[in-house]
């Protein structure tokens, strides 16, 4: 099978349980297919003999999952529009994304409402109307439909599908291409080597837009004809009852979903479900621990990116830590952005922690090239960006131990410079996700106040349930930590009630770095005249002396108007 069509079109008479829905809905593969087939060939006669970008502004659902099954058999691009993203920003992802139709709810149309968003307002199609159920009537069952089916195999491999947007967390978003060939391809490697079978209950509570749910659930799941469990958003409080109603063996996450998680009370009865497996990234390696010894359920981590420029599988044995090897013997190395060269291989002392992360953490880099990376749609610039000298730039920071495995240490935007040392913000997060007290941390650089140049180590905490900020006992703590290098030890501390994310459950950075200490939630600090590690709580005064000191050194404000 090389398309995605043909993976549908071989789910075309399979009366298995193919969608499941929250709400108690239930269709066969055989059904989920014929409203795919529905679906596109209502596109199909909206739009002609062309071939349309699809805009899906909706949440996980039945019709997300039959817009992604008529695309695919109609030869059409699905563009998973972020509901997040508000205004003018939304509107340019529509723009920027030529989408020639929007499939919607009330709820997006909402947000759609009175932007430039140049699609005509007859293919801006809002779900649950009465016009949406007359347009699919007209076609469901027609000859239209059927021959999207029965014609599967003639889609092109080549044929553009998605256009995924990346997740923004350090940076504005950028939509991937991903063509029918590729996602097949990343479907037929992924349901065996995960081990999706057909009697699976594949849960996705991640949304439908992002490259997790599509690569690391969907695809499979149609691959081998696995059922798929959807509800609306992801709810770390409704996650394990969701697992209970759908009888769920598998799942995907990503980003600190599994932090959130196990940030829900505790029940006697955690492991009483029916969980197996799940398959994702940038979990801990003590939230790894703690899921499975609550649930009952593995974590397998790998490394993949929406782009498919890079990626590494787990292996069998591999140190803790680690997010495995490169596939396909392609040339992997974590690289020096300053020097072009090789890192050096990361020491360990005899509890694993890491012993040289200014000299072992850079850019993994793909040396053989591009790999599976289609390019960006219309970003030729961010593009070319990635494929500097030849070579595939990741853009994620790691580490490479003398065995070969790779480990994951944050973004490239994540890199922080306490006088004059440089370092990357994932093992600072790594070292803090280990206290009891902390659920999620983000590490993130703020200015020096007292020079022209440089940083100062800020970090915004949620912390666990019940569990108040206690900023003695923090401070005591970082100092017991025997691999937290002093100029990691953070000079701010924000406690959070809800820190800011994705829709995918990574906490994004970009407000954080702007606002700094300037901000309403409580921030404490370390005064540079104070050499101990006491946090003390910041106070307006503070706050001023603050900004006299950026002013000072020549260096611009900081603060949420900026």
């Amino acid at each position: 099978m090389t398309t995605v069509a043909s993976m549908l079109a071989a789910r075309a008479e399979d009366d298995r349980t193919g969608v499941l829905d929250i709400g108690g809905g239930s269709w066969t593969w055989r059904q989920a297919v014929a409203e795919g087939a529905t679906r596109g060939a209502l596109a199909r006669s909206l739009m002609g003999s062309a071939l349309p970008h699809v805009g899906v502004l909706l949440p996980n659902g039945p019709e997300y999952l039959f817009w992604l099954n008529g695309a695919a058999l109609a030869g059409a691009a699905i563009v998973g529009i972020n509901p997040t993203r508000r205004g003018e920003a939304l509107a340019a992802d529509v723009r920027a994304t030529d989408c020639a139709m929007i499939v919607t709810d009330d709820e997006g149309a909402a947000l759609l409402a009175g932007l430039d968003i140049e699609v005509d307002p007859g293919r801006v199609l809002v779900i649950g109307t009465p016009r949406y159920g007359e347009l699919l009537a007209e076609v469901a069952g027609g000859a239209e439909a059927q021959a999207l089916i029965d014609r599967a195999g003639d889609v092109d491999k080549e044929s553009l599908y998605l256009l995924i947007f990346t997740s923004g967390t350090t940076g504005a978003p950028k939509a991937v291409r991903c063509t029918q060939g590729r996602l097949a391809d990343i479907a037929e490697v992924a349901a065996p080597g995960y081990g999706y079978t057909s009697e699976d209950v594949c849960y996705c509570p991640m949304p439908l837009f992002h490259g997790n749910a599509l690569m690391a659930l969907w695809g499979p799941s149609v691959m081998v004809g696995a059922a798929i469990a959807v509800r609306p958003r992801f709810s770390a409080s409704a996650f394990l009852d969701d697992v209970r109603t759908f009888g769920a063996t598998k799942f995907s996450y990503v980003g600190k979903a599994i932090a959130y998680i196990l940030a829900t009370p505790e029940r006697p009865d955690d492991a009483d479900n029916t969980l197996t497996s799940a398959f994702g990234t940038e979990a801990s390696v003590r939230d790894r621990g703690r899921f499975r010894k609550r649930f009952g359920c593995y974590l397998i981590e790998g490394y993949g990116q929406s782009e498919g420029g890079a990626s590494m599988n787990p292996v069998l044995g591999m140190p803790k830590g680690a997010i495995g090897k490169p596939v396909d013997h392609v040339d992997l190395a974590v690289i020096s952005p300053e020097t072009g060269e090789e890192c050096a291989r990361a020491e360990f002392d005899a509890d694993g922690r890491l012993l040289n992360a200014g000299e072992a953490i850079g850019e993994i880099v793909n040396r053989s090239g591009r790999g599976k990376f289609e390019g960006y749609y219309r970003r030729e610039d961010a593009e070319q960006e990635r494929l500097r000298g030849g070579w595939y730039w990741t853009g994620d920071l790691g580490y490479v131990d003398k065995e070969g495995f790779f480990y994951f240490a944050g973004r490239s935007g994540d890199w922080l410079r306490v006088d004059s040392e440089n370092f990357a913000a994932g093992p600072v997060e790594a070292i803090l996700s280990r206290n009891p007290d902390v659920a999620v941390a983000a590490v993130y650089p703020v200015p020096d106040t007292a020079s022209g140049a440089g940083d100062q180590v800020m970090v915004a905490l949620e912390t666990a349930a019940g569990r108040p900020f206690d900023a003695d006992a923090f401070g005591v703590w970082l100092l017991a930590q025997p691999d937290l290098g002093p100029k990691w030890i953070p000079r701010y501390v924000r406690v959070s009630e809800s820190l800011p994310q994705t829709a995918t459950g990574k906490v994004t950075k970009v407000g954080l770095r702007d606002e700094a200490w300037v901000c309403e939630e409580p921030v404490w600090w370390r005064p540079l005249d104070n050499p101990e590690v006491r946090f003390m709580p910041l106070t307006d005064d503070d706050r001023e002396k603050l900004a006299a000191g950026l002013a000072e050194n020549g260096r611009p404000p900081v603060g949420p108007i900026n």
